[in-house]
């Protein structure tokens, strides 16, 4: 039986089916916590999972991408000190948001499940963590945001980047759903369930970036 990953309900709603010919697997809805997901037995393997995020071009030095990137870094900045250690957790096969922190003088460390898996960096406790087009992807939803309020020092801060399921998205028109890589996605209640899961508080919460501070 499906179980929601994030609150662990097992009170779910067959929410869309995608018929593509490249793309044949379920969303489901949880009515309690409201997110969207796509159960297992329609995950890729990590193979095809990996081999997907290569597809991407998004180079350190693109501005383009940095101009991206730069959404959420600009949140984060007035919220850190010239100290602050922060960790970019996804940071994907070419890191850039860490880059860009350790241009200005920040130390950021880096991990990936698939393209920088240093273990040692999450023993470590940090003044901020940034997730840039990752949370999209976690399939152990629960598992995941306790580990992200463990590397949390008390009032440090998570900043999200995600396309985010407003009410006024068409999900049958949505492009964000079409990657087969993205198996979770949040509404606006989804987030404040989580804010209040871990008891966070949600300091900032602007189109597709949302901050938590850890009390």
């Amino acid at each position: 039986m499906n179980q929601c990953p994030l609150c662990l309900s097992a009170k779910l709603d067959l929410f869309f089916e995608s018929n593509r010919k490249n793309l044949l697997r379920d969303y489901l809805k949880c009515e309690i916590c409201d997110l969207v997901f796509v159960p297992l037995e329609f995950h890729l393997n990590e193979e095809d999972e990996k081999k997907r995020y290569l597809e991407h071009e998004n180079l350190p030095y693109d501005p383009n991408y940095r101009k991206f990137l730069n959404r959420l870094k600009m949140q984060i900045d007035p919220l850190i000190k010239s100290d602050s250690v922060g960790l970019d957790f996804g940071s994907g096969p070419e890191p850039t948001l860490s880059l860009m922190f350790q241009e200005e003088g920040i130390k950021v460390n880096v991990f990936d499940k698939f393209f920088a898996n240093d273990e040692i960096v999450l023993e470590e406790n940090y003044d901020f963590v940034v997730c840039s087009e990752t949370v999209e992807h976690f399939e152990n939803i629960r598992f995941e945001f306790d580990r992200l309020h463990k590397l949390l020092k008390p009032n440090g801060v998570l900043g999200i980047m995600t396309s985010i399921f407003y009410e006024d998205i068409e999900f049958s028109d949505w492009y964000y759903k079409l990657d087969p890589t993205h198996i979770a996605f949040y509404s606006p209640e989804t987030l404040k369930f989580i804010e209040e899961i871990w008891d966070w508080d949600i300091i900032l919460n602007t189109k597709n970036i949302m901050i938590f501070k850890k009390k």
